[in-house]
């Protein structure tokens, strides 16, 4: 089974992620920011991983530490799940409507992390969530995970759609990405 439990500790968060990438979308999320817990939710579920996390931080200066870091150990435990990538798809893409919005989601679990983000420059609160700490969550993924990840917001008006459109196609392009389709590992290289 592909799974891992990474745990890491600051003097800003203390956040612990168990993933299983063969699960069936079973979720057992607990963090101090409410939209946070959603989307992490979200991406269990669409993504059919099997997911806990139990994050604590200092949300009494801002939540921008916790969803980063909530990312970063994400990430962790993904790559390490991933073991050393051999027979996986290695890349996935989605296009995920969520009412009038509309996200644009590709990965290709590389070796090589790179994140690129474009969100039309929107900005506000989703109840006491700053929109742009997705930005900080995804990057943080994407770079602990060894990941290439674009994320485009192609449309939309209402940032909570927004972001659950972006994590929905966030999860569905993983569950692609990892899936088993071969025995050697997806690269010329002989390496991912």
């Amino acid at each position: 089974m592909r799974e891992a439990r990474v745990s890491r500790e600051t003097r800003e968060t203390r956040i612990t992620v168990y993933i299983n990438l063969d699960g069936e979308g079973r979720y057992d999320v607990k963090t101090p920011v409410g939209f946070l817990t959603h989307m992490l939710e979200t991406f269990a579920r669409h993504g059919g991983f099997d997911l806990e996390v139990e994050a604590e931080g200092d949300v009494h200066v801002s939540h921008h530490h916790t969803v980063e870091d909530c990312g970063i150990v994400l990430g962790s435990a993904f790559l390490k799940a991933l073991g050393d990538k051999r027979g996986i798809r290695r890349f996935g893409h989605a296009i995920v409507p969520m009412d009038e919005a509309l996200a644009l989601c590709a990965v290709d679990l590389s070796g090589r992390p790179l994140f690129y983000y474009e969100d039309k420059d929107l900005r506000g609160k989703i109840t006491e969530f700053d929109f742009e700490l997705i930005w900080e969550f995804f990057k943080g993924f994407a770079l602990e995970s060894k990941s290439t990840l674009h994320i485009r917001v192609i449309d939309g008006r209402i940032l909570h759609h927004i972001a659950e459109a972006c994590f929905k196609a966030f999860a569905i392009s993983l569950k692609d990405a990892v899936r088993i389709e071969g025995r050697g590992i997806p690269s010329t290289k002989g390496v991912v």
